[in-house]
């Protein structure tokens, strides 16, 4: 199991990180930066808590403390990634940007913030109690469905990015188990893993994205 699982992670962060500065490489205006700097960001921030967890099966030592503050860190970019994903909405399908919908984005992310940042999580115990757990995740499920209410509404606009608004949903369908039930049935903890297929999907679909506007120089028909 541990080598399997290990072999998967480092596969996953070295993915999202290759991935992240091909994106840039290839793409240079703002629909590029913000997609491989999102992909920079999955990676570095994943890979806070999944070295340590690598580690911790190879290692003797304590990684307990070090868990705590890599889930810590996750918990932060992948706010900072969800609210890219917002500006990369914006950008790729030339929409006029909402005062309304962007001041509850951003609401949502500081407030997410704020609540990952309370000693009360005791991440540095790993150990953080289940009833805060889950109410630091409610601003960051709000964030995560506003999202995938608006790739799904312009899902038709553009062909490649047609099956983002599912990753999406499908990443929280995973995660949502996990965050509220798995300190009782630790096998739901399993669900990280087709979660965290659906975030190297979703970073494929921005390699996919860089690659055609590179060969064609024109506007991604809708699919």
């Amino acid at each position: 199991m541990k080598y399997g699982e290990s072999a998967f992670d480092v596969i996953y962060l070295l993915f999202a990180l290759v991935a992240g500065i091909c994106i840039l490489c290839r793409r240079r205006d703002r629909i590029g930066k913000l997609m491989g700097f999102a992909a920079l960001i999955l990676g570095c921030g994943d890979a806070f808590h999944l070295v340590p967890r690598v580690l911790n099966y190879f290692v003797d030592a304590d990684f307990t403390a070090w868990l705590g503050i890599g889930k810590l860190v996750t918990s932060v970019t992948m706010t900072v990634f969800y609210v890219l994903m917002y500006r990369l909405w914006i950008s790729a399908y030339k929409k006029p940007e909402s005062k309304g919908v962007s001041a509850v984005i951003y609401a949502l992310a500081f407030i997410r913030v704020i609540l990952c940042a309370l000693p009360q999580n005791r991440w540095l115990e790993n150990d953080s109690p289940v009833v805060f757990g889950i109410i630091r995740n409610i601003p960051f499920v709000a964030l995560g469905v506003i999202i995938i209410c608006l790739f799904f509404e312009t899902r038709k606009e553009i062909g490649t990015f047609r099956c983002i608004w599912l990753l999406v949903a499908l990443s929280f369908l995973f995660y949502i188990p996990v965050a509220v039930a798995a300190p009782f049935l630790s096998i739901l903890g399993m669900l990280m893993l087709p979660k965290t297929v659906c975030y190297m999907i979703l970073t494929g679909v921005f390699l996919k994205y860089t690659s055609r506007k590179q060969k064609t120089k024109k506007p991604d028909a809708a699919v």
